[in-house]
């Protein structure tokens, strides 16, 4: 009898669920939203058990002072460093970062009014698009992009308008990221009289692209005569090679009032989990910001926040210094990126250099005829769905991690969809993995020839 009363009891909330669904219709401003490519391609590598070359993330430890700060300031005496901070952000956190950002942007920057700290840069770039973007209203973005820009576009109600970087064909295997430049013609005949925002991820995710001085200078003297905001979105500006100069856009020549700049504590020192970032712009930015931010968290975690403060004034202590974390990151990764460019060439890839980050995109289609003849053999597969509009790049990403156990993301995810059509031969790596995980990467790759 108890097994029959519960079978009803979940009877009747199945049928109470059914009727809610049935009526119960969702904000116009998520409909459509697809799920992220990183929901999808983790749940992949996990299913898989894949070598994880696609998310953008280290497989090893960070520092071990930020971890000692974080644990200090957890188990303090001092009951206020695990109740709610200041809401715009820990006082000690903001001072040290709007001393040391006043030297980087060569601009004076007021800690109390001109510093936001969100969870995360993602939070800071929602806040940029809800703050600003009203119904109709226009962002410019340049592709490829990082993947939330355009949704949280829409969600605000405005409507993204896309221009494409654009490779030479004869520089496909020439492999730099400096060889995709922006069409500034194109870029005028974006503009509309709802043009609002201008998107500018430098380094730009996922090719690495580090714009040069010259670029940059005509995206302000565009902007300026637009009257356009810029979401400056510069989470890697720590991670710019030799050859390449990180310009930091808020320091150009009157973009300080209409700029907003974005970094990232996750990127910038590899701890992506403690999910910390912040904007920097000029008050009259700042406030409708904030705005946003009171009613949406209120405030980010104490311990990190003190945490990272300490952090932050060790690493600033030392910047002159070999060991600095801002400099020894790079100098790590600059060694890896030569191991994976490496890695590719000699197995079949071509793969684009970047200036900065930690991603290197690669053309697989001198592949294709390896990977047409396993796709013949997973026609009938339901990890194929039969789908003509899907990209070969997608149906690459998720045969070489079901088949081969390596996990990459697809170029693809970066473009809309009128302009897929530019990264559907390229997949994206992360090389900012142990040696043993780009090894394993290695000898994966190697059968693929």
């Amino acid at each position: 009898m108890l097994v029959n009363l519960m079978t009803c009891e979940e009877s009747s909330k199945i049928i109470k669920f059914v009727s809610m669904k049935n009526f119960v219709t969702c904000a116009d401003r998520v409909k459509g939203t697809k799920p992220s490519i990183w929901v999808e391609m983790s749940a992949l590598v996990n299913k898989y058990d894949a070598v994880n070359l696609g998310q953008g993330f280290t497989d090893f430890r960070p520092p071990a002072y930020f971890t000692d700060q974080l644990s200090k300031a957890a188990q303090s005496t001092d009951y206020k460093l695990n109740q709610y901070t200041r809401g715009y952000g820990h006082l000690p956190l903001v001072e040290v970062i709007g001393k040391f950002y006043a030297s980087l942007l060569d601009h004076p920057v007021n800690p109390l009014n001109e510093i936001l700290i969100t969870n995360g840069a993602y939070q800071a770039l929602f806040y940029a698009a809800f703050a600003f973007i009203n119904h109709g209203d226009e962002a410019i973005i340049i592709e490829p992009y990082y993947d939330c820009y355009e949704p949280q576009v829409r969600m605000a109600g405005g409507k993204p308008i896309f221009t494409s970087l654009k490779l030479e064909k004869k520089k496909v295997a020439a492999g730099s990221s400096g060889d995709f430049k922006l069409d500034f013609s194109e870029l005028e005949n974006k503009v509309t009289p709802r043009t609002k925002l201008l998107y500018l991820n430098n380094p730009l995710n996922p090719i690495g692209k580090v714009y040069n001085r010259d670029e940059l200078m005509q995206i302000a003297a565009f902007v300026k005569k637009h009257n356009l905001i810029v979401v400056a979105d510069e989470v890697y500006e720590w991670l710019v090679y030799e050859g390449s100069e990180m310009i930091r856009f808020a320091s150009l020549p009157d973009m300080w009032e209409r700029t907003i700049t974005i970094g990232s504590a996750g990127k910038t020192f590899s701890l992506t989990g403690w999910k910390m970032g912040w904007a920097i712009c000029s008050e009259n930015l700042m406030v409708h910001l904030r705005s946003v931010h009171q009613n949406c968290v209120y405030t980010c975690a104490t311990p990190i926040q003190c945490a990272m403060a300490d952090s932050f004034q060790y690493e600033i202590d030392r910047f002159q210094t070999r060991e600095c974390y801002f400099h020894e990151m790079r100098r790590i990764l600059q060694s890896k990126r030569r191991v994976l460019q490496e890695m590719l060439s000699e197995n079949g890839f071509m793969p684009v250099l970047p200036e900065g980050g930690y991603f290197m995109v690669a053309n697989f289609s001198a592949l294709n005829t390896y990977i047409a003849f396993c796709f013949d053999q997973l026609v009938r597969s339901d990890l194929f769905p039969q789908n003509d509009n899907e990209p070969l790049d997608y149906q690459f990403t998720r045969w070489l991690c079901s088949e081969k156990k390596l996990g990459v993301i697809p170029m693809t995810a970066f473009y809309s969809d009128e302009n897929k059509h530019f990264g559907e031969n390229y997949v994206r790596f992360c090389f900012f993995k142990e040696d043993s995980t780009l090894e394993k990467a290695k000898l994966i790759l190697q059968n693929l020839k």
